[in-house]
C-alpha cells in the first residue's frame, strides 16, 4: 500500500481517455484555463480600481515613504 508508480498513473490516465475523449479533455483544459486567466485579470483590475479610489499611487521597487512619527499624549484628567 505506498505510493502509485508511473505505470499506475499510465493506466489511470488511459482510462480517463477512454472514458472522455481527447476532444472534450481539451475543451475542459480550455475552459479551465480561460477560468483562471479571468479570475487574476479580475483581481488585478480589483486592485487598481480601490488604489484609484483611495487615490493612492500603487508602491513601486525602491519607493520610500517620509513621514514623522510623533508619541500618542494620554489626556490629563
Amino acid at each position: 500500500m505506498g505510493t502509485f508508480s508511473i505505470w499506475h498513473w499510465l493506466i489511470v490516465l488511459l482510462v480517463v481517455v477512454l472514458i472522455f475523449g481527447t476532444k472534450k479533455l481539451r475543451n475542459i483544459g480550455a475552459d479551465l484555463g480561460n477560468a483562471v486567466k479571468g479570475f487574476k485579470d479580475g483581481m488585478k483590475s480589483d486592485e487598481d480600481k480601490s488604489a484609484q479610489a483611495k487615490g493612492e499611487i500603487p508602491p513601486t521597487t525602491g519607493q520610500t515613504i517620509e513621514g514623522e512619527a510623533k508619541k500618542e499624549s494620554t489626556p490629563k484628567a
